[in-house]
């Protein structure tokens, strides 16, 4: 029956299907020490459902087995493409249309599929990175990849780019094995974080790290870490770029047709100038709606004061008038920013 699912996995596009139990992961402890440390910063929705995250039964009584799987969304690598002036950085999951329609919409197929065949008293529910669950825990128990030292999954056939998705089920179905760790010595994702927001190997800092500064953040960026931000404005994918693993990663089909080319090489200018309206209607259907039009132009503001140059004030001066305080305050900073490099290059008046 395993092999009957998973050929009907990758019948519906999924690039990896295995197979794990619905017992609580290992890794428990270490994700409640780290909730009770604080490290998730705002993402309130990590302690309001941890009880459920640590124990399965919460999410699905009566569940005995959890189907877990991988969708690729390995591109070209972006380091090899030149860079406009002037353009922003989004991490490379969010250059698709949203991967939760357009895999879920699979998944819930998939889901149906499960239920149809393996008997009247199957009850399954699935996820895609919307669930109460620890992820990546079940995806290594099952075999998927293991938990690199950038707290990410790391896949010796994907690398570092791919989705994960779940689903639950009361039925019971053999687990495959566990993945392994092979991280061996390498620490490059560690030395590639620009704000060493991996504390240590397998410890994240969320409040440090830029994904979270510019996603999951609602308010303020500290002053102290937007110089470390760079041009990014929609996460981060430098530890996961470092990773060796990579040059085996094979690219997928199910996310080639929703690339969205508008996104490799967004100019900034014009993004700082977008009203609400504008904001839905550039970024409908992709994963960037999250931050909201207040959230990006924050992202944006601290990009322009970091990458920016003379030609950037009048549009930032703009900015700095914005009915949101947030916009306002960061774009504010960013016209100190730009000018106090521009008296650093200008000769001084004889």
């Amino acid at each position: 029956m395993k092999e009957f699912f998973r050929q009907r996995a990758r019948e519906l596009g999924f690039d990896v299907c295995r197979f794990t139990t619905a017992e609580p992961p290992a890794s428990v402890p270490h994700f409640q020490k780290w909730l009770a440390e604080d490290q998730q910063g705002e993402m309130a929705w990590l302690e309001r459902n941890a009880e459920k995250r640590a124990e399965p039964q919460k999410v699905l009584a009566g569940a005995k087995s959890i189907i877990v799987l991988a969708v690729s969304y390995q591109t070209e690598n972006p380091s090899s493409i030149p860079r406009l002036p002037f353009s922003g950085l989004i991490a490379r999951y969010a250059r698709f249309a949203d991967y939760h329609e357009i895999i879920g919409e699979r998944l819930k197929r998939l889901t149906q599929f499960i239920n149809e065949h393996g008997g009247a008293d199957t009850h399954s529910l699935w996820y895609v990175d919307t669930g109460p669950m620890l992820e990546r825990d079940f995806a290594q128990r099952a075999g998927i990849g293991f938990v690199g030292k950038h707290t990410n999954l790391i896949s010796r056939q994907l690398g570092n780019w791919f989705f994960l998705a779940e689903i639950i089920t009361t039925l019971k179905l053999e687990p495959d094995k566990p993945e392994k760790n092979h991280c061996g010595s390498c620490t490059r994702c560690i030395a590639s974080c620009p704000t060493e927001a991996i504390t240590a190997p397998f410890k994240l800092d969320a409040r440090k790290c830029i994904s979270y500064l510019t996603i999951e953040l609602k308010g303020t960026i500290p002053i102290e870490l937007r110089p470390l931000i760079g041009n990014r404005i929609y996460g981060c994918d430098d530890c996961l770029a470092a990773c060796p693993w990579n040059r085996f990663a094979r690219a997928g089909n199910l996310m080639k047709p929703h690339i969205r080319k508008d996104l490799a090489q967004p100019d900034l200018l014009e993004l700082l100038q977008l009203d609400d309206a504008g904001f839905k209607s550039r970024f409908a259907n992709t994963p960037m709606l999250r931050t909201k039009r207040r959230g990006l132009l924050r992202n944006v503001s601290v990009a322009l004061g970091n990458a920016g140059g003379e030609t950037a004030l009048p549009v930032l001066v703009q900015a700095a008038n914005d009915e949101e305080t947030l916009v306002a305050e960061h774009a504010r900073w960013a016209i100190q920013q730009i000018e106090s490099r521009l008296k650093q290059i200008t000769p001084a008046a004889p």
